[in-house]
């Protein structure tokens, strides 16, 4: 939103054009100040002036972007697209290594991409990588090992590239940039910025958004008149995620924005932390949005049904549309549909059925997952039993597995020769999942707990071992597969030895 976050984008800009600034900007803040939003405006200003060299937003339990092996080769390719002469330099270091989507970070980051630009003709030219959410890498040593790779940028002559970097202030990250030379970053405390200021735009947003709306649905004067944006912005202490999930409720609800703000400001009002304040908006527009004023056994069951349906998307690996969330879970459609279609201002829920299913917000699974957040049990994600039940339900859809599933007329089929459709009809998306992550659901819930699973595993691996094989090849996982029967041993070797 224009005029909002001036000071910050003027500052970050200004050290994007600086030829004697630091060569990373670290902005941490706490989770909902606003760090992926600024990211991508500053991404968008880099680009509209050709300065922009790659970027790269984490996002825990989105597959790819949830971890490092492809956060190398992802920024040599954008780079490859955004110097042209990096082309021959990139291509070389592929042709001579083979393998190199399968080496290590470091090997990966020297030959893809430092030993090209330090190898560039020289170019009167500063560009900047964006990084966005570095904490929502699943791997705490690959994230302190990316910050030294990193910092090696500092030396590059010919072709300057700066880096500008958001986090939450976690620990391993502080050590991580500890062991940087002090020459090499600069950090900026995003939830340090003057509260009046922070304030200020809050207001900004929830006066526009709210006067599109009032327009929008012909409300009368006074709405929102001055005291109720003051509540509102006193409410969201700091927090834009505060902000955007409020007025979504504001927005989604089917009592109207009226009603819906009344139920907002009605809330009791903590006194405590931000994050308290954050609590408090999820904590109401669940028992509303999901319970409403229902019976006893009703909402037992609704309570059950989101326990379930959220449950698996805030412990899922890769995100889904409905309709093969649906069939993962074994469960009619029309009851994920309902569940999710009460719960737009926490989640993502497409129009487009073909489209997956997302959080909004990070925050609102960690509200769910920590019982002294979630003051209200019916809504609390035990994460080890959603483990469980995945993977019983991962054991289900693999265990149908059978030779040949695509019905291939070869046994030398190529892979490019298969058609997609093919592949998608035979192996859909909720069995792709199954077969991908079935045992990381089982380490991450109680492994050895129940003598049960171990004796499923067993059987499957007896019967289905190579059609399970089979099915990670046609959809392109088969390494993984030999990474999950090595877990799997480690796993099983482990108990059995401690015993």
């Amino acid at each position: 939103m224009q005029d909002t976050r001036v000071e910050l984008r003027n500052q970050i800009m200004d050290w994007c054009e600086d030829p004697n600034s630091k060569c990373i900007f670290w902005l941490n803040g706490m989770a909902g100040t606003g760090k992926s939003t600024i990211s991508r405006t500053i991404a968008l200003e880099l680009a509209e002036k050709k300065r922009l060299a790659a970027s790269f937003f984490f996002t825990r339990g989105k597959k790819d972007i949830s971890h490092a092996r492809m956060f190398f080769t992802t920024i040599a390719a954008q780079l490859a697209n955004t110097l042209p002469v990096l082309r021959t330099s990139i291509s070389d270091a592929i042709d001579n290594n083979a393998d190199i989507f399968q080496q290590g970070l470091r090997e990966q980051w020297n030959q893809l991409i430092l030993n090209p630009l330090k190898n560039a003709p020289t170019q009167s030219i500063q560009l900047v990588v964006v990084i966005d959410a570095l904490d929502e890498c699943d791997s705490m040593q690959d994230i302190q090992l990316i910050l030294q790779l990193l910092e090696e940028a500092k030396d590059l002559a010919t072709v300057r590239i700066k880096i500008f970097l958001t986090s939450r202030p976690e620990m391993p990250i502080f050590d991580g940039f500890r062991q940087l030379s002090g020459e090499a970053y600069q950090d900026f405390i995003l939830h340090n910025i003057s509260l009046d200021i922070v304030n200020a735009d809050i207001s900004t947003f929830f006066l526009q958004k709210l006067l599109s709306l009032k327009a929008k649905h012909g409300l009368g004067t006074p709405w929102p008149d001055e005291r109720i944006i003051e509540q509102l912005v006193e409410r969201a202490a700091g927090l834009f995620i505060y902000a955007a999930t409020t007025l979504r409720f504001i927005c989604d609800g089917i009592d109207g924005p009226e009603e819906q703000l009344s139920l907002v400001l009605s809330a009791t009002k903590s006194s405590l932390s931000a994050t308290e304040h954050l609590d408090g908006i999820y904590t109401t527009l669940l028992q509303h949005s999901v319970l409403g004023k229902r019976g006893y056994q009703e909402c037992e069951q609704l309570a059950g049904r989101f326990r379930q349906v959220v449950g698996s998307i805030v412990v899922m690996f890769n995100t889904m549309p409905a309709r093969n969330l649906a069939q993962l879970l074994q469960v009619p459609f029309k009851m994920v549909s309902r569940t999710l279609d009460s719960l737009r201002s926490v989640l993502n829920v497409p129009e487009d059925e073909s489209q997956p299913v997302r959080l909004f917000h990070l925050s609102f699974r960690d509200f769910l997952q920590n019982p002294q957040r979630c003051s209200d049990s019916r809504f609390q994600i035990a994460e080890k039993e959603r483990h469980t039940s995945l993977f019983r339900k991962c054991m289900s859809h693999i265990s149908q597995l059978q030779e040949n599933i695509c019905g291939l007329w070869g046994p030398g089929v190529l892979i490019t020769e298969i058609p997609n459709d093919t592949i998608h009809k035979n192996i859909p998306p909720h069995v792709q999942y199954a077969c991908r992550y079935w045992l990381d659901h089982w380490r991450l819930g109680d492994p050895m707990a129940v003598e049960e699973d171990i004796k499923t595993i067993r059987q499957f691996l007896e019967q289905h071992l190579l059609h399970w094989l089979e099915g990670l090849s046609l959809i392109g996982e088969v390494s993984n597969g030999a990474h999950m029967i090595i877990t799997l041993e480690e796993i099983l070797s482990v108990s059995y030895n401690a015993h």
